[in-house]
C-alpha cells in the first residue's frame, strides 16, 4: 500500500503540475536572475510575459516613434526600484507597487504609472524566488 501524506489525504492525487522551470522554458515567465543580481537580488527573479510586455519590452521602432530607450535600461529601472522598495517592505509575501514607465504603442514620451505585484514565494524546490506580475496575472 502506498504511503500518503496529509495533503494527499486532504486534496487527493496530483492531477497535473506546472513548474516554474516549465514556465520559463515555454516563455510564460522570463528569467532575469542574472540582471537582478546586479540590482541586489540574491534569489532567482522572473517576470510574467505580460509584465515584460508592459514594462520592459522596447524595440528600435519604439525608439524611433517615441523616445530612445532600450530593454536593458527599462529592466534595470524596474529591478532597482523594486529592490529598494522591498528593502523597506516588512510584511507579507506580496507587494503591489506603482512603477513609472513610458508606455509602448503610441507617440507618448511621458512616464505613466502601472501597478505591478512583486511576489516572493517558493520555487520548484521550495527555495525562495521572486516573480513580478500584473495584478491580473494571478
Amino acid at each position: 500500500m502506498e504511503k500518503r501524506d496529509g495533503l494527499q489525504d486532504l486534496f487527493g492525487e496530483v492531477i497535473s503540475s506546472y513548474t516554474r522551470a516549465q514556465a520559463i522554458a515555454d516563455g510564460s515567465l522570463i528569467d532575469v536572475t542574472a540582471q537582478a543580481s546586479g540590482s541586489g537580488f540574491k534569489v532567482p527573479v522572473a517576470l510574467t510575459a505580460a509584465a515584460w510586455a508592459e514594462v520592459v519590452a522596447w524595440s528600435a521602432e519604439d525608439s524611433a516613434r517615441q523616445t530612445h530607450q532600450d530593454e536593458r535600461g527599462r529592466l534595470h529601472d524596474l529591478l532597482w526600484v523594486a529592490f529598494n522598495l522591498a528593502r523597506h517592505h516588512k510584511a507579507g509575501n506580496r507587494m503591489p507597487f506603482k512603477h513609472y514607465r513610458v508606455a509602448r504603442g503610441g507617440n507618448g514620451t511621458r512616464r505613466t504609472p502601472i501597478t505591478l505585484v512583486m511576489s516572493i514565494g517558493p520555487g520548484d524546490n521550495a527555495e525562495p524566488v521572486v516573480t513580478f506580475m500584473l495584478p491580473s496575472d494571478d
